[in-house]
C-alpha cells in the first residue's frame, strides 16, 4: 500500500509514552504522528503497546549455524582466539546457497525479536579456496536476498581483510575466503551499489574495515577518499587484550588511539565491541560522537571483558547494541547484560541512566535506538522521515498487561520471562504476525537441513 494510516492506544514516541496515536504513513514512510486523536475510520489498529523497531547494528550472519556448539573446553586457556580456530572450520564449508540459507533464517528470527534493521558485517567473500566467484558480489548479493525474502532492512557492509596479523602478515589458508586488495574492494562496492539503490528504503551499503590487524591507514584513508561522505564505517576495534598488546607492540599505541591519530573518525564510524579502552580513550570516541557497537550476549560468550559503559555514558558517548555470533538473538537479553555487566563490575544496581533519564530500561532502548540507527545510516522512532518500522507488544503476558507505560520498558527488558514482541511492519508492511512469519516453516526445514547435511 502505498498510503496507511495506523492507530496506536498507546506508543512510544521521541517525546515518551503517548495515547491515541495517529501514525500516516506513505511509501513505506512516517509523515506525520498525532497524539490524543480519535481513531480515523480507515485506521488500522494495532493492538498493545506500540514501540520502534531495535536496529541490530552487528551481525555476521553466517556464524548463526554454529552457536552453542562450541561450548566444549579443548584448551585450558580457551578464549576468542581458540574459538576462532573452530569458525575457521565451519568457514571452509559454507557455499553461496547455504549463507542465504542461514541468513533467511537468521532474519526471520531478528524480526520476531523486534529488530527492523540489521547491519550485516560480511567477510565471507570467496570460494574456500580463495578464488573469486564469476560474479564477485555473490555471496553480498546473497544476504540481500535473505533480506529481500524476510522483509527485515539491511545495511550491508562488505568488510576490506587484506591482512592476516599486524605487520601486514599474509592471510593464511583460512583467511583466503576474506581477502581483498583495495582496488578489488572498491570494485565490489561499485558491483553492489546498483542493487542497493533500487531497495533503497530497506537497503543500504556501509564501508568496513574488519580490524585495524586486517587493513593498514593507507588502505583506510584511501577507500574514505573514494567514497561518498555520511555512509557509515564500521570496525572491530579492541576486542581483546591481545589485540591491544599486540598492537602496542607493533605500533606503540593502543587500538582506539592509532585509529583517532591515523584517520578521521566522524559520527558516521562505528567501532564495534572498543572493550578494552583506558581513559582518554573512552574520552576521544565519545567526543567524536561516534558510535561503539556494543554486543554484549557475543562478548560474554566469548570472554572478551567489559565495556566501560558507565564512564563512556558519564562523557555523553552513544552506543548501540548487536548479536555478532548469534549466541543470543533478544533485545532485552543484550540490553539486560549490558547492564548487569556493569552492576557486577562495580558491586551495585542500576548503573547505566542519566539525570533526565532514571529508569534505566528507557535510557537503555532509547540510547540504543538512535545509537543502532546512528551506525545503519537511516532515522529510527515513530516521528516524520522515518521509515514506518514499528512493533506491538503483546498485551496477554502478565507483566505488559499489568504495567504502567513508564513501566512497560523496564518490565520488558528485566522481567519478561517470554518474548513479547508480537506483530512487526517493516517500512509500514506487517512482517511478523502475532509472532510468526509467513516464510518461516520453509525456512526451518532448510534450516536444519543444512545443519545434517553439514554434519556439525
Amino acid at each position: 500500500m502505498s498510503h496507511q494510516i495506523f492507530f496506536a492506544p498507546l506508543a512510544l514516541l521521541p517525546s515518551g509514552w503517548q495515547k491515541n496515536v495517529f501514525i500516516e504513513v506513505s511509501q513505506g514512510q512516517i509523515i506525520r504522528v498525532a497524539e490524543n486523536q480519535p481513531p480515523p475510520a480507515d485506521a488500522r489498529i494495532l493492538n498493545g503497546p506500540v514501540l520502534p523497531t531495535m536496529t541490530n547494528l552487528h551481525s555476521h550472519a553466517f556464524q548463526r549455524i554454529m552457536a552453542g556448539l562450541s561450548e566444549v573446553s579443548l584448551n585450558p586457556n580457551d578464549n576468542f582466539w581458540s574459538w576462532r580456530d573452530t569458525m575457521y572450520k565451519l568457514v571452509a564449508k559454507l557455499t553461496p546457497d547455504d549463507v542465504e540459507t542461514i541468513a533467511t533464517e537468521l532474519y526471520i528470527d531478528m524480526l520476531k525479536a523486534g529488530y527492523g534493521q540489521v547491519v550485516e558485517f560480511n567477510y565471507l567473500h570467496h570460494s574456500p579456496d580463495g578464488q573469486r566467484y564469476s560474479d564477485p558480489a555473490e555471496m553480498n548479493r546473497r544476504l540481500l536476498q535473505a533480506s529481500d525474502t524476510t522483509g527485515l532492512g539491511i545495511t550491508l557492509a562488505p568488510v576490506l581483510y587484506s591482512y592476516g596479523g599486524f605487520g601486514e602478515q599474509p592471510c593464511n589458508q583460512a583467511q583466503q575466503r576474506f581477502y581483498h586488495a583495495t582496488d578489488e574492494y572498491l570494485r565490489l562496492h561499485e558491483l553492489l551499489a546498483p542493487q542497493v539503490k533500487q531497495a533503497s528504503l530497506t537497503q543500504k551499503l556501509a564501508l568496513c574495515f574488519h580490524s585495524i590487524r586486517a587493513v593498514n591507514a593507507e588502505q583506510i584513508n584511501q577507500i574514505l577518499a573514494h567514497q561518498q561522505h555520511n555512509i557509515p564505517v564500521h570496525i572491530h576495534i579492541a576486542e581483546q587484550q591481545k589485540e591491544v598488546s599486540d598492537c602496542l607492540a607493533h605500533y606503540g599505541q593502543r587500538p582506539v588511539e592509532w585509529l583517532f591519530n591515523n584517520t578521521n573518525v566522524t559520527p558516521d564510524w562505528c567501532l564495534i565491541h572498543a572493550t578494552h579502552l583506558n581513559k582518554e580513550e573512552i574520552c576521544k570516541l565519545a567526543r567524536s560522537q561516534a558510535v561503539a557497537g556494543l554486543c554484549p550476549t557475543t562478548e560474554a560468550n566469548l570472554g572478551d571483558g567489559i565495556f566501560p559503559a558507565q564512564s563512556f555514558i558519564a562523557e555523553q558517548g552513544r552506543i548501540g547494541i548487536g548479536s555478532d555470533s548469534h549466541v543470543g538473538l533478544s533485545v532485552a537479553e543484550e540490553l539486560r547484560l549490558l547492564e548487569y555487566s556493569q552492576r557486577l563490575q562495580a558491586q551495585q544496581r542500576n548503573r547505566l541512566y542519566t539525570t533526565e533519564q532514571p529508569a534505566v530500561g528507557d535510557y537503555l532502548f532509547n540510547a540504543c535506538l538512535q545509537g543502532g540507527a546512528q551506525a545503519a545510516g537511516i532515522q529510527s522512532g515513530l516521528c516524520p522521515g522515518s521509515r514506518a518500522d514499528f512493533m506491538t507488544l503483546n498485551n496477554e503476558l502478565a507483566e505488559i498487561a499489568g504495567a504502567q507505560p513508564s513501566q512497560l520498558l523496564n518490565r520488558w527488558i528485566f522481567a519478561c520471562r517470554e518474548n513479547p514482541v508480537k506483530d512487526v511492519y517493516i517500512a509500514g508492511q506487517q512482517r511478523i504476525f502475532s509472532g510468526q512469519h509467513p516464510h518461516q516453516q520453509t525456512s526451518r526445514e532448510s534450516y536444519i537441513a543444512l545443519q545434517h547435511r553439514l554434519k556439525l
